[in-house]
């Protein structure tokens, strides 16, 4: 008496199941753009409130640089993480409300290297705070700022309303 195989029917379940998992986990894989932009939203936020409390210290008529190295180290650790903060699918094609500009994703080079750049000038910020040369501090927070604004003119549309 012959025992009938089963090897070929589990073979076709197993792949019938592994396929199904990986056809849900590329689904689950997709990107949520509003998370993804409101989490986004919310560092730029962190971003600003640091310059903010930069420029607001170098204001008081004794400046404390630690403080301002502080904030620097803020920006500086964020911006190293800014490219993450924009996968595909997460632009203007979303739906989702954002003035990231589709710029961001068709010269995705230039893109990283300013954000790059942001890193670099903010840690020579903190690094230059650390000193507490105010008029240094001061300089190097226009260069900074400088840097910023590069992804603001090239890949930051216009206020939504």
């Amino acid at each position: 008496m012959t025992v009938p195989s089963f090897k070929r029917p589990a073979a076709l379940a197993l792949g019938l199941v592994l396929g199904l998992t990986v056809a849900g986990g590329t689904a689950l894989a997709a990107v949520d753009a509003a998370k993804v932009y409101a989490e986004r939203h919310d560092n730029f936020k962190k971003i600003g409130m640091a310059f903010k409390t930069i420029n607001d210290g170098l204001k008081a008529d004794a400046p404390d640089t630690k403080a301002i190295a502080a904030q620097a180290k803020i920006i500086s650790d964020l911006s190293g993480k800014i490219p993450s903060w924009f996968p595909k699918g997460s632009g203007p094609e979303s739906g989702v409300k954002t003035r990231a500009k589709a710029e961001v994703w068709s010269d995705w080079a230039t893109f990283q290297a300013s954000a790059k750049s942001l890193q670099t000038e903010s840690a020579k910020l903190q690094t230059i705070a650390l000193k507490g040369d105010v008029e240094a501090i001061k300089a190097q927070t226009k260069a900074t700022g400088k840097a910023c604004g590069t992804c603001h003119d090239k890949f930051r549309g216009p206020e939504q309303k």
